[in-house]
């Protein structure tokens, strides 16, 4: 099953899958940044019933039954294939910065939502483009990668990277870095996701390295982007913090597109309603669902982030 839909829409479906015994690619942040307590262990036990059987095989890996789509998610999988988990040092994130890498907080205060929707490398819907420009999906990809590789959070950075063609990195105790590269295409993260453990001739354009010289590098600066702090503080917090972290933020990104928030405002109102709908526990399917209608309610009529002067 392939899943592309937004929201904890796919949660139920994804878990229902798992439980049948079919594969799950998922292109879906939410499953697993509000769910992931619940659809890893079902990819765990269905990876566990083949390694009881027939050792060493493909499918005696969690992430052969729950496979991910997003080309970082992605290319840290294929760098750990045939991989120890225990030999991971840090899983390293890449984010191209969005349009508003080299803005100043100045210009942020008054950043259109015109201005969010010019990604300079992919061309994206407007939901995870303006996500791309607060950098809240690289928060959501550090909790996504919690629960995918059992990686602890403090073993998990973000690192700003323009060109887009290194995908992510894996560092290994030994020192050693593994990166998986190639051209913005999602062909072959899809790809991948499907034809797995093989690869097979795609069409997807080459990266010839030649003719990009140039790569580069640079952490993202907390005060500009405040969203991975607060996606991140969410994850360790747990998944009643995280649940309600993706239901304001669809919000929160509709009200900027309406014109109803300020840039600015997305972290800030996002960060509100995780204050204020955080549960210390892990919600089951109903309480999550239940979290989310109450959020999203919440997060509509909030006066937080003030609307645009």
């Amino acid at each position: 099953m392939i899943v592309a839909t937004g929201g904890i829409v796919s949660l139920r479906p994804v878990l229902a899958a798992l439980e049948a015994g079919k594969v799950v690619a998922t292109a879906n942040k939410e499953t697993l940044v509000a769910g992931g307590h619940l659809v890893m262990p079902l990819a765990r036990a269905r990876a566990a019933e083949v390694a009881g059987v027939r050792p060493g095989d493909a499918m005696a890996s969690p992430l052969a039954w729950l496979r991910p789509i997003d080309s970082e998610h992605s290319a840290i999988w294929q760098c750990l294939v045939g991989e120890d988990l225990q030999d991971v040092a840090r899983l390293i994130l890449t984010a191209s910065g969005g349009p508003f890498r080299t803005w100043t907080p100045e210009q942020l205060a008054v950043a259109r939502p015109e201005d969010a929707l010019k990604h300079p490398n992919w061309e994206m819907g407007a939901k995870i483009t303006i996500d791309s420009a607060t950098l809240m999906n690289k928060g959501r990809e550090v909790i996504e990668a919690h629960w995918l590789y059992d990686v602890a959070y403090d073993q998990i950075e973000v690192i700003v990277h323009p060109q887009s063609l290194v995908h992510s990195f894996v560092e290994f105790v030994d020192g050693s870095l593994k990166a998986q590269l190639g051209l913005p295409d999602m062909r072959i993260p899809i790809q991948y996701s499907v034809t797995f453990p093989q690869r097979t001739a795609g069409p997807a354009p080459r990266l010839e390295l030649t003719e990009h010289p140039q790569m580069s590098f640079e952490a993202p600066d907390p005060q500009r982007f405040p969203a991975i702090s607060v996606a991140r503080a969410a994850g360790i917090a747990g998944p009643g913090a995280t649940a309600a972290l993706i239901a304001a933020d669809d919000i929160a990104v509709e009200r900027y597109l309406a014109g109803s928030l300020t840039y600015r405002g997305l972290a800030e109102l996002v960060e509100a309603a995780v204050s204020r709908f955080s549960v210390d526990h892990a919600p089951d399917l109903e309480e999550l669902e239940h979290i989310d209608a109450d959020v999203r309610a919440w997060t509509r009529q909030a006066d937080v982030g003030g609307a645009p002067a």
